[in-house]
């Protein structure tokens, strides 16, 4: 295949094409035509928007088209000759990035063009994309000297490295981890699903018995319901000791020292581009003011559900103590006595609620919701190319059946694949004149594997998860924006990114919607009346403690990079648990070893950001509870004040727009069942 159907935007990824040796000769041509449109511009220096903006935009475009689906299958589908090729790449994609927006005489030009007669009549898109731009060239270290500006450069194509490096090691310390099980006696609480899960993976290995692994569903199967608590703690350490010193892969994947070393790199960065530091740096773009108004917000939030959580906790201790014979409550312990006391409680049973939710029958669930919110419906292809048997292609169509978007799913964990859950743009919308695309995005899960054996059964979290990926998703496929720059996600102010996620999470504590996603995996019966009322008394459960583990992240995380506790991640989160966290881990967890929103994600100084967008979603969904909740009105009117706005306008004034009035920052207190309305 030609380099060039790489780097085509307006057609899907040809995934079987992009190998690591055809990866380093696309960014050869994607790059240099780059650098020829910027010299172009620089020598010709035009002044219309479609002579300057449209060519470079172009150019970055069809960089994007390769290096999103590069990105993606380093996240899905890693290997050690992918992994070189993606780390090679990254970091020429910097140093092209760094030449581009540190090239005064570009910058001049788009100056130019900003104060350019007609340019203050140009669609508001236009205008803050040029806008967006002319602030990430200074926040790029523009205007600094050459010296400074090299420097900064430098550091940029370092930190994307490490960073790099970073996401490598935590990803090859879950890999590596497994405990073979021989003993079924020794899996005693987990379920059968759950034990066939162990199984496959087994067998995978041309093993028998069953695989306890790292991966997430893995993780969550032994310390939500294994009996055994030697199994627990075994499982704990080795998950909280990911690319640390410590626990039983010490130093081998160690993360400390790039921690050290990216800490110390954003302090200078920040500093040589005038920055006090990099919570100051990030903020630059984001709706908070400064770390103050933060830290009072996260402070606050803390002094309400620290009581609430201490009471979580005494309770969680009680019930060990009485029911299950632990006199002292181990952190490995909690998510087992949550689930016994939850069920003893509540009687929620959590392995009788995901029998309910096979995942074929909540992705049906899942479609028609969209289309009762939203008007659309999700048709499968199979013409498409993919990059495992668990990946799937729908066409995201309106009501005449035309596609305007388009999707790919990729739901179940595996070796190779990185932890957690995510979305991510594999295609922007395009219509510039000479290019005509629709948006496509990746959604990202890792829920259970399937088997021949059983199906995936999804908890009741993980349809959240499903719903949560689902709003980032809609914010980047229902754009109308024509910029890419700024359309959807891209460019949006990063504490209001969990706006539409967060917001979409709410309509799994609707009846109609949770029946809608369900269907007994045996049986094919929908959720029962009894066990919904059950879950919706449970809602609240251990709420307190959720809070504050929030919180103790979100400050860590400003903390650790205001730098005012010191540059030691175990000494800034030992101090920020003193103060919010009702649960100590031992000394030996290293939870910050493996953080990788921080250390090689886009929440660096930014992880408060769930917190305080959850205000605006919180407050958000009840315009869809005062409206009869799945409003058909109401879904297009937060489409359009919403997700179609991208960045085109500020994130608060597109919330007005949908609330009509400001949030009300109460919202997340009742949400979380703080505070209780009274009627």
């Amino acid at each position: 295949m030609p380099i060039n159907a790489l780097l085509q935007a307006n057609e899907l990824p040809p995934f079987g094409a992009i190998t690591p040796e055809a990866i380093g000769s696309a960014l050869d041509v994607a790059i240099a035509a780059q650098d020829a449109v910027i010299e172009a511009l620089v020598r010709h220096r035009p002044t219309a928007f479609t002579e300057t903006w449209l060519p470079l935009e172009r150019a970055g475009v069809a960089i994007e088209a390769l290096w999103s689906a590069v990105y993606h299958l380093h996240a899905v589908a890693d290997t050690s000759e992918l992994r070189a090729a993606y780390a090679a790449g990254e970091a020429r994609l910097v140093e092209a990035d760094m030449r581009k927006r540190q090239n005064r005489d570009l910058f001049d030009v788009l100056t130019a063009l900003s104060t350019s007669p007609g340019f203050a009549e140009r669609p508001a898109a236009d205008r803050v994309a040029v806008e967006h731009a002319l602030r990430d060239f200074r926040l790029s270290g523009v205007a600094l000297e050459p010296e400074a500006r090299a420097s900064y450069a430098e550091m940029s194509v370092e930190l994307s490295r490490l960073s790099t490096e970073f996401a490598s090691a935590v990803l090859d310390a879950t890999d590596a981890w497994s405990e073979l099980v021989t003993d079924e006696a020794l899996l005693a609480g987990i379920s059968d699903t759950d034990k066939d899960m162990f199984r496959a993976a087994a067998l995978a290995m041309g093993r028998e018995g069953w695989l306890v692994t790292l991966q997430q569903p893995s993780v969550n199967a032994v310390l939500t319901f294994a009996e055994n608590r030697e199994l627990r703690a075994r499982v704990y350490e080795a998950y909280g000791t990911r690319g640390s010193d410590q626990g039983p892969q010490a130093g081998k994947f160690d993360n400390s020292a790039r921690i050290a070393r990216i800490l110390e790199l954003r302090h200078q960065a920040a500093h040589l581009l005038g920055f006090a530091d990099p919570v100051d740096w990030s903020l630059a773009t984001k709706m908070a003011s400064d770390a103050g108004e933060i830290l009072a917000f996260l402070r606050d939030l803390a002094k309400r559900a620290k009581p609430v959580a201490e009471c979580d906790l005494a309770e969680l201790r009680d019930h060990a103590a009485a029911e299950l014979g632990i006199e002292t409550l181990q952190p490995w312990d909690i998510g087992f006595t949550a689930n016994r006391l939850r069920q003893a409680r509540y009687s929620v049973d959590e392995q009788a609620v995901r029998a309910y939710f096979p995942v074929q029958r909540v992705l049906q669930g899942w479609g028609t919701l969209l289309k009762r919110l939203f008007g659309i419906s999700l048709i499968e292809r199979q013409d498409v190319a993919l990059w495992h048997e668990d990946a799937r292609y729908f066409d995201v169509a309106d009501e005449s059946g035309v596609a305007i978007a388009g999707l790919y799913l990729d739901l179940h964990a595996r070796t190779g694949k990185r932890g957690g859950a995510w979305m991510a743009p594999a295609r922007p919308r395009l219509s510039d004149g000479d290019m005509i695309g629709v948006p496509v995005a990746y959604m990202v899960c890792n829920f259970t594997p399937k088997s021949e054996a059983a199906p995936s059964l999804l908890s009741h979290t993980d349809v959240l998860t499903l719903l949560h990926e689902t709003g980032h998703c809609l914010h980047h496929l229902f754009t109308r924006v024509d910029r890419p720059s700024i359309a959807g996600t891209t460019g949006f102010e990063w504490d209001a990114i969990e706006l539409p996620s967060q917001l979409m999470e709410d309509f799994a504590w609707d009846r109609d919607v949770l029946t809608g996603m369900s269907g007994h995996h045996v049986t094919g019966e929908p959720l029962p009346q009894s066990l919904f009322d059950r879950l919706s008394a449970a809602r609240h459960f251990q709420s307190g403690m959720f809070i504050v583990r929030q919180v103790e992240l979100s400050m860590f995380d400003i903390l650790l990079h205001l730098g005012t506790m010191g540059s030691d991640p175990m000494e800034v989160i030992e101090a920020v648990r003193e103060e919010v966290a009702v649960v100590r881990p031992p000394a030996w967890h290293r939870f910050p070893h493996a953080f990788t929103h921080i250390f090689a994600g886009s929440y660096a100084a930014g992880y408060y950001s769930y917190l305080w967008a959850e205000i605006l979603a919180a407050d958000g969904f009840q315009r869809f509870a005062e409206a009869g909740l799945v409003d058909r009105s109401t879904g297009e009117l937060f489409r359009d004040e919403v997700l179609s706005r991208g960045a085109s306008r500020p994130a608060a004034n597109s919330f007005r727009a949908f609330r009509g009035r400001d949030p009300d920052n109460s919202a997340i207190l009742k949400r979380h069942g703080l505070i209780v309305e009274h009627r």
